[in-house]
């Protein structure tokens, strides 16, 4: 039961591309009186929100400092209790790996309204590298999971995943590269193409094409780290494949 006045908005930044925020996510950053933001947003939207709000860093970068999330939740607490507008800012989609539902229910057992706007999340953003999430006769649906439970394992649907005709998208997973090779050698697949996107719409983006068997070399030979989302599916290749047929018909 709602017994307050005040707003909690969990709205999703995007993907770092600023022009990729949506309307509604900024007309409400325009009223907020409390900013509670993460490491992976575009610094330039602090810019939208009024002169006098409250900004607060509640990041976590990977593999490094962060703020634990009993903290976030305290912030979110307090912050609802004594603001009208309390805004939880966060990278990508809130609700798709973000952890936004568990701030969701700290503000709804306090009996404070909340609003939740959706973002473009990551996965998304490997169209920006030519790589489609789904095509008519190559994937027949997506699978996304995470690399890494609370527990430290793998999501146990890879098992089940690796032998779909889907595109397999996995969050948080550079840790369990080689695990992640191993299941689909395992299943006779290790030829499938594959790709690591990294900061797909930033600068310094980057991205790695290789067969699954050989994603944990290949991320090492090119340096690349976390963040970052890895697709697994014959999707992956198939920009490659469009160009070569071009090439062959101007041949022709």
């Amino acid at each position: 039961m709602l017994i307050s006045q005040n707003t909690f908005y969990i709205l999703g930044a995007g993907l770092g591309d600023i022009d990729l925020l949506t309307i509604k996510a900024y007309k409400i950053l325009e009223i907020a009186d409390v900013l509670l933001f993460d490491n992976l947003i575009n610094n330039d939207l602090l810019n939208i929100v009024p002169k006098d709000c409250i900004k607060i860093y509640v990041g976590k970068e990977p593999f490094g400092k962060y703020v634990p999330q009993s903290d976030i939740n305290g912030l979110i607490a307090y912050y609802c209790t004594q603001y009208p507008n309390v805004v939880r800012l966060k990278g990508g989609d809130p609700y798709i790996y973000g952890r936004g539902f568990e701030e969701w229910a700290v503000a709804r057992q306090l009996g404070v309204k909340v609003t939740y706007v959706p973002g473009v999340t990551s996965m998304q953003g490997v169209g920006m590298w030519d790589i489609p999430l789904t095509h008519r006769g190559t994937s027949e649906g997506i699978w996304v999971l995470t690399g890494m439970k609370s527990d430290g394992s793998m999501a146990s649907d890879l098992s089940l995943a690796v032998q779909s005709n889907s595109t397999v998208v996995i969050y948080m997973g550079m840790r369990k590269l080689s695990e992640i090779a191993r299941m689909y050698v395992m299943h006779g697949k290790g030829n499938t193409p594959a790709a690591i996107v990294q900061n797909a719409t930033k600068s310094g983006s980057r991205r790695v094409m290789c067969a699954v068997r050989d994603l944990a070399k290949c991320s090492r030979e090119a340096n690349m780290c976390s963040p970052a989302i890895i697709v697994i599916g014959n999707v992956v290749a198939l920009s490659e494949r469009v160009d070569s047929l071009s090439i062959k018909r101007n041949v022709v």
